[in-house]
């Protein structure tokens, strides 16, 4: 199990394979994400969840160049009501959930798997993961949408990318909870996508050639194990030459990742200063309000007057 020191954790590994045919990312999350689920009290299900989460988001916006902020986001029905994951292109991270308490213990009660691990999906229930990239006030935002159709997180997602990418797109995730005395997460990801043929890194190999190889890549990504993305003893770089030395490895770029909240006492300030007096009053105790980051759940507190004045 990785610990605090491991520098082979929060972070992303780029590469190419096959003369560039393919790009792939490898990304293993440990300290953000403690650091994420340190500042809530999540039961394990919705901590299990926020962390395949925040590698899913880490990984989809490492496949993007922005500037700015790219935002993980569901709406479902489930007992797992909203799950957002922010990542910005400096490599921040900060995640939060939405859900129901009593909702999760009877439904896990019924089905006797208290403080079990179960698919993402299930405690998601009907509803949408949307991806937003938004690069400041003066660019146009993008934003692609998917209903959450699948068994697994991973499934969710490549549905994502074969109605509306249309690139061929694999991807596994792997998550690690915390076993016996240790406290500890960790996920992982890998994904591999098939390079556009008019765009991209050229290569030299025919399409069936191109076909072919998909697959095999394919067949060497699936056969990462738990056991080897979760091995602090091996870099990124030495389990991606485990699986892809043979298909002309080239590892392009490394970033890393840091847990970071953009919340401030300003920010909250302008936000309370557009309430109604109706609905600050209501917000009153004692003539001050206390207001809480969803993501840090840290707590700032306001005089009534000070937000009257703005």
């Amino acid at each position: 199990m990785p610990t605090k020191n491991d520098t082979n954790f929060d972070s992303c590994a780029s590469f190419f394979i096959d003369n560039g045919a393919y790009q792939g990312r490898l990304i293993r999350l440990n300290d953000v994400l403690n650091t994420i689920l340190s500042k809530h009290r999540y039961p394990r299900p919705v901590s299990a969840v926020i962390a395949e989460c925040s590698v899913l988001g880490a990984m989809l916006s490492s496949m993007l160049k922005y500037d700015g902020l790219f935002t993980l986001q569901t709406q479902s029905n489930g007992v797992i009501n909203m799950v957002v994951v922010d990542v910005t292109s400096s490599g921040k991270i900060r995640a939060c959930a939405r859900y129901d308490e009593k909702r999760l213990e009877q439904n896990q009660a019924l089905r006797k798997t208290s403080g079990e691990i179960e698919p993402t999906p299930h405690l998601l229930g009907g509803g949408h993961l949307a991806f937003t990239v938004d690069q400041g006030p003066s660019t146009q935002l993008y934003q692609g949408i998917v209903d959450l159709q699948g068994k697994t997180l991973s499934e969710c997602a490549l549905r994502y990318f074969k109605q509306s990418e249309q690139i061929d797109t694999d991807l596994k995730l792997f998550l690690k909870a915390p076993e016996g005395d240790s406290q500890s997460w960790a996920a992982a990801g890998i994904m591999l996508q098939k390079m556009p043929s008019d765009g991209g890194k050229k290569t030299s190999l025919d399409e069936e050639s191109i076909a072919e190889n998909w697959n095999q890549a394919k067949i060497f990504m699936e056969s990462l194990t738990e056991d080897e993305v979760f091995n602090a003893a091996l870099s990124s770089e030495e389990l991606l030459h485990r699986l892809f030395h043979a298909n002309n490895l080239n590892i392009s770029n490394t970033k890393n990742y840091s847990f970071g909240c953009r919340c401030s006492r300003e920010k909250l300030l302008n936000t309370l200063s557009t309430f109604s007096e109706a609905d600050i009053n209501a917000m009153v105790e004692n003539n001050k309000i206390t207001a809480t980051c969803n993501f840090c759940s840290e707590k700032y507190v306001f005089d009534k007057g000070e937000i009257m004045k703005q």
